[in-house]
């Protein structure tokens, strides 16, 4: 098989993978709008139901490490830091956004995590952003402007707490992102961080609001609803995300990401009714973009400065 060939599968199975998300956040809406679930109540099924799974599958296929992310205290930490303040913090952050307001706004702006983390990393660890990131900051204010205003200052295109919810859906994921990277380091397995976090996060989420008490009427509806967020919001994109990045380069995966607002945004016009002027298209078109600059500038700014690092050292 060909080195072409092999980019090709992983740029497939990242793809199919976004539009999974962009399917589950569709779903979502349906599930917080019309089956009018509570938020606290949905968050502890669908978070233990998936740790649950992930935990399986992890235990196949990491036999012997299972308890890796447990050999140090440093880890430990970062794995409650992961479960609280990422995926907890998330999955409420952007199911507040989606029910007070809708999938494709919601997802547009968790979209925005990419920059988040370079403004995180401009603040706590003085890192000079690229000038590909300064672009990037500012497309993608103009696309947001655009999309959350139709262009008119005066008037907002969501609710304001559906704006706030999905700005701290956007922070949130950044940490979803960055808090799991010392145990990935360590030599943690993926599905297995993901497992756990998940799991931990379930658990959490009981104590606060145990799945058996105030259970809402299950129809037939909720439980299929449920089972395409859990699966396809959770289980199969993060499986086929982990498989893609064995065939293709990290930094053309994350391009395809851009498939995933743009399935939300098709998937809300046509079952969800969602009336979506041109502005707010371009808007959201720009947000898309600014990402992939930010995303395609970083992974060349990266390939360049190792380049120049081994340079200096053949030098020496």
């Amino acid at each position: 098989m060909t080195s072409k060939s092999h980019v090709t599968r992983g740029i497939m199975l990242a793809l199919l993978a976004s539009m999974m998300w962009g399917i589950s956040g569709t779903v979502l809406q349906y599930i917080s709008q019309n089956q009018h679930i509570p938020a606290a109540w949905f968050l502890s099924a669908r978070t233990f139901g998936a740790g649950v799974v992930l935990m399986i599958i992890g235990a196949f296929t990491s036999r012997g490490h299972l308890f890796e992310a447990f050999k140090s205290w440093r880890l430990v930490g970062s794995l409650f830091a992961y479960a609280v303040f990422g995926l907890s913090a998330n999955l409420l952050t952007f199911y507040m956004s989606v029910q007070t307001g809708n999938a494709a706004s919601a997802t547009i702006l968790q979209y925005l995590s990419p920059l988040f983390i370079v403004v995180g990393s401009l603040i706590f660890k003085h890192e000079v952003p690229y000038r590909s990131d300064l672009i990037a900051f500012v497309v993608s204010m103009l696309g947001v402007f655009l999309a959350i205003t139709k262009g008119n200052v005066s008037q907002l295109a969501i609710p304001l707490d559906a704006l706030f919810w999905g700005i701290g859906s956007g922070i949130t994921a950044a940490f979803y992102v960055t808090l799991p990277r010392p145990i990935v380091k360590a030599g943690g397995s993926p599905i297995l961080i993901l497992g756990w976090g998940t799991l931990i996060s379930g658990l959490l989420f009981n104590l606060h609001q145990p799945v058996w008490v105030h259970t809402p009427l299950i129809t037939t509806d909720l439980v299929l609803s449920m089972l395409t967020v859990i699966v396809l919001g959770t289980i199969l994109p993060f499986c086929l995300l982990l498989i893609s990045s064995n065939y293709a380069p990290s930094d053309v995966i994350s391009i395809v990401d851009a498939a995933q607002p743009v399935v939300t945004f098709i998937l809300s016009v046509v079952f969800l009714g969602l009336q979506i002027s041109w502005v707010e298209v371009l808007g959201s078109a720009l947000v898309v973009i600014a990402i992939y600059l930010l995303q395609r500038g970083r992974a060349r700014s990266m390939q360049s400065s190792s380049l120049n690092s081994n340079h200096d050292v053949e030098l020496d």
